[in-house]
């Protein structure tokens, strides 16, 4: 495998990048390629039974009424099967990803409710979020790289309600090479992260899906239209990281320097504190640290 080499602005490479807008939705919102979004939920719902097709529905959402806020899923479909599926791919960090998530999730939910008489009944919701970053930063999900969560009752541990998921992947997590795969899915992933670097197909991704995978992802077959977009997309995705690396420097700066303020602060109120228990007055004990009366009088 080789690595794609930068030239000017772009990026010379034989096979998409499926992390991009353009590269994700072309792989796995294109209707001539739906198999490869048949194959690889059915990667991930293996124990919730097995999709035969689907159908793209409209992926822009809109609120019950004019003021409420609409949203635009990157993919979203329907099984043979009934069941809902929101596919999203998020490449940059976002700090209520999560709670987006789950908001998302409320759409598909409310678009089943039949007017007239209805006793309720509703069809599995799944979301599916691909994110390049760390969603899960606890202790014991520093390997944990795919998130399965379904409501739970907290004390026995039994699943409550198995018609509402969550799936996450963290990619960033995955380290396997390409020798150590083992299924289908790990290769789904693998190919996630690395499908631009490749110049040429490995033995070790063989198959019928991912003949198609692969023939989806290539350049070469992009119209001028198409490869304006998927440049465009490129761009955007650069510029997005861009924006939020310089966020997060911003943050730390001003983390740093809160918490020198803060020590500085903390200091000062010991100092103040051993001044009175030697009988020093408020009055000097603030000349002394330049703390408020107030502040030593609160101690």
């Amino acid at each position: 495998m080789n690595q794609t080499k930068p030239v000017g602005t772009q990026v010379v490479s034989k096979y998409l990048n499926p992390l991009t807008d353009y590269g994700f939705k072309r792989i796995f919102g294109n209707e001539s390629y739906k198999d490869l979004l048949i194959d690889f939920l059915n990667e991930l719902i293996r124990e919730q039974g097995k999709i035969i097709d689907l159908s793209y529905l409209n992926p822009e959402q809109l609120g019950n009424c004019e003021n409420e806020r609409k949203v635009v899923f990157d993919i979203y479909c329907k099984t043979d099967g009934g069941k809902h599926f929101i596919v999203e791919m998020q490449k940059v960090w976002q700090a209520y990803f999560k709670d987006r998530s789950i908001y998302y999730s409320t759409f598909p939910i409310q678009s089943q409710a039949l007017k007239g008489m209805w006793n309720f009944k509703l069809n599995a919701v799944f979301t599916v979020a691909i994110v390049d970053f760390i969603l899960f930063s606890d202790d014991d999900e520093k390997e944990h790289y795919y998130h399965d969560i379904k409501l739970m009752e907290e004390k026995t541990g039994k699943v409550f309600y198995d018609k509402l998921v969550y799936k996450y992947l963290e990619l960033p997590k995955f380290t396997k090479s390409l020798e150590e795969l083992e299924t289908n899915f790990e290769r789904w992933i693998y190919l996630l992260k690395t499908l631009p670097t490749f110049e040429n197909r490995p033995p070790e991704l063989k198959g019928k899906i991912f003949d198609k995978l692969f023939q989806a992802a290539e350049i070469s077959r992009l119209t001028p239209v198409e490869m304006k977009e998927y440049n465009k997309s490129i761009e955007q995705d650069a510029y997005a990281r861009i924006v939020m690396e310089q966020h997060r420097e911003r943050g730390e700066k001003e983390g740093i320097e809160r918490g020198k303020e803060e020590g500085t602060t903390k200091a000062k109120l010991s100092i103040a504190l051993n001044c009175l228990r030697f009988g020093l007055s408020i009055e000097d004990t603030g000349k002394l640290t330049g703390l408020s009366v107030e502040e030593i009088a609160n101690l």
